[in-house]
């Protein structure tokens, strides 16, 4: 039968209410005006009566304040500087892309010119071949006995 319910009290039991005492400082008997105390100093002690009427004293403590934010550039440096080393890239690949390009037309050029002098040069030889036994005579050639003697050429 005293089982617990959802309100957290026993069945069939009441509940004591709960009263909340917050502490009030005691105020000194001489008031001195407030001096701003230099770093290192001992700080102020502060008392504090509680509800059962027991008085604490100790240090009051300050929170700790945060470093002030130093403004930051709207860029970093670092962001800048991989930035322009990205575009550096891309205008040594571009260089590199365009040069490749270069000498690949080059290449072609050359090949055609030497293909050309092969196709006019072999025409002329097959001219000269084909006119001179076209028209029924042979070439002449007259074939002399040549004697050389001690480096001396007698023909």
């Amino acid at each position: 039968m005293n089982e617990p319910t959802a309100y957290g009290h026993l069945a069939g039991h009441k509940t004591a209410a709960v009263e909340v005492h917050t502490p009030t400082p005691l105020t000194p008997a001489h008031t001195a005006p407030l001096m701003p105390m230099q770093p290192g100093t001992i700080p102020a002690v502060a008392s504090v009566v509680l509800p059962d009427g027991r008085v604490v004293t100790g240090y009051a403590i300050e929170p700790a304040k945060p470093e002030p934010v130093v403004a930051k550039p709207a860029v970093s440096r670092t962001a800048v500087n991989i930035a322009l080393g990205g575009v550096g890239f891309l205008a040594v690949c571009g260089g590199l892309l365009m040069l490749t390009a270069f000498i690949t037309a080059l290449t072609a050029l050359v090949t055609q010119l030497v293909i050309l002098a092969a196709v006019i040069f072999g025409g002329w030889i097959a001219v000269q071949v084909f006119s001179a036994s076209g028209h029924g005579h042979g070439t002449t050639v007259n074939i002399r006995k040549a004697v050389i003697k001690r480096n001396k050429f007698y023909g």
